[in-house]
């Protein structure tokens, strides 16, 4: 998780990246790991999840990444869980909360607050670590 957000601030602080980083690990191994480009890009795909995911299966040659687990710096939004339900990672950890994104003005759809972090947690297997090291990011 301290990569993802170490990610989350290169990305902040680069030209036209975004303050979200990710890692994807297998085995103990970093298979891939990379920070928002949606600003860089002009592309509103380019979260760092989305990025990483491609990333990791590319390497892997697989088209899902069933064995590995996932480091989000942020909960992850719906298109990025969605891609991550696909991929089949066997866990997803996340930093920062939705609740925690959207004070900070990263909102997310009605619907991911009205489903509750709790019952969202369970069905996609994640859980939240170092919440205040990747709130710090930004402050």
């Amino acid at each position: 998780m301290k990569v993802a957000i170490d990610l989350a601030i290169t990305g902040k602080e680069a030209d036209g990246g975004g303050p979200f980083g990710c890692v994807i690990v297998q085995n103990g191994k970093v298979i891939a790991q990379c920070h928002n480009e949606v600003n860089g890009d002009n592309d509103c795909t380019q979260h760092a999840e989305l990025r990483c995911i491609q990333l990791a299966c590319a390497t892997l040659q697989s088209k899902t990444l069933k064995g590995c687990d996932i480091y989000t710096s942020c909960v992850p939004c719906m298109m990025c869980l969605g891609a991550m339900k696909w991929a089949k990672f066997d866990q997803i950890y996340y930093g920062v909360s939705a609740a925690d994104a959207k004070k900070a003005g990263f909102v997310y759809a009605d619907m991911y607050y009205a489903y509750g972090d709790a019952q969202r947690d369970a069905d996609f297997n994640m859980s939240q670590k170092m919440r205040d090291e990747a709130v710090a990011v930004w402050q």
